[in-house]
């Protein structure tokens, strides 16, 4: 389903904060890391894994685009679309069940539970890769995204969101004793991230063939970034090693490399400050390279649902700023 997009008919609009958030970031960052977040939920990531072939790099690759395509749907559709998309989502997780091997008992996989952090993680993401990415947001604008979100948590079953940055992380603060870097989690981390990503940088069809080689395709004005991006990746290739495969793709690193410090030592990884600190430059210096490129593009090369959103949201600035001036 293509998102039909429309100044007042979906769950957002041209003047929220979330129009601004997904529109100035690509998407694909945020969602791996929200995966790699949630996979630390045991529950979470064995209802995901035992319903799901993760090992199957072309299933990893239709369930990472069948989440990009509903994030687009819910963020710049309509109310109807974003419905229609979510009643689907509800229904088959209703059906769905996961076995906990400690206890023998079988759980839902729309536990109230697991749609809560599911749904942190996401958000999180989300606001950290866009202030990674360069995203100027006041406090206020972080708030209002984590309470604009609260509605796509209601589509999905989940009926005490968040509604600030405060409860946001009052809630991932709660939910942390119950994480564990699972054989599962692990094997969804080195497994599941592939390079092979539906990332529009590419010209559309080599998803991540701008992530190792030279960035002199990214045109001119983007002449800093020529450099091979082994520079920059270095440093997050360290950041895989205790998951034992060596280096982790660079989208899979690029996202790994973003995470809380908490949640990078619960995979395994004690680098030590300098070892974060360096993988945190790597990585919002690539953020801000992939922001620049997208924002770069020709218009012909945009995803339509974002040009149509862009345009909206100037046309809204132009009203407000003709509005000022009479």
């Amino acid at each position: 389903m293509k998102a039909t997009v429309t100044p007042g008919g979906g769950l957002f609009g041209p003047q929220s904060i979330t129009w601004r958030v997904h529109t100035e970031t690509p998407a694909w960052p945020a969602a791996l890391r929200a995966f790699q977040l949630q996979a630390l939920h045991p529950r979470t990531i064995r209802g995901i894994a035992q319903n799901c072939l993760l090992d199957d790099p072309e299933v990893a690759h239709a369930r990472l685009r069948h989440h990009l395509d509903l994030l687009a749907v819910r963020t710049f559709g309509t109310r109807e679309q974003a419905e229609h998309a979510y009643e689907r989502v509800r229904g088959l997780r209703a059906r769905l069940r996961g076995l906990d091997p400690g206890t023998g008992t079988l759980f839902r996989l729309d536990e109230q539970e697991n749609l809560r952090w599911a749904h942190c993680a996401e958000v999180s993401s989300h606001l950290e890769v866009a202030r990674r990415s360069g995203v100027r947001l006041s406090a206020a604008e972080r708030d209002a995204y984590v309470a604009e979100q609260r509605r796509v948590a209601l589509l999905a079953g989940l009926a005490d969101a968040p509604g600030d940055t405060a409860e946001l992380d009052a809630c991932v603060d709660a939910l942390r004793p119950g994480l564990a870097a699972t054989e599962e989690a692990r094997r969804a981390v080195r497994r599941s991230v592939s390079p092979v990503l539906p990332l529009r940088l590419d010209l559309l069809t080599q998803p991540l063939a701008l992530l190792t080689q030279p960035l002199a395709l990214l045109t001119q004005p983007l002449a800093l970034l020529t450099r091979p991006l082994g520079f920059f990746t270095e440093p997050l290739a360290l950041l895989a090693r205790p998951l034992a495969i060596g280096s982790l793709p660079a989208a899979g690193a690029l996202a790994f490399a973003t995470l809380p410090g908490w949640a990078r030592r619960m995979y395994g990884c004690h680098g030590g400050q300098a070892a974060d600190h360096a993988a945190g430059y790597a990585a919002g210096t690539m953020l801000k390279a992939l922001r620049a490129a997208s924002l770069a593009l020709p218009e012909r090369l945009v995803a339509p649902e974002i040009s149509a959103a862009r345009g909206l949201m100037r046309a809204v600035t132009e009203a407000s700023g003709a509005d000022v001036a009479a």
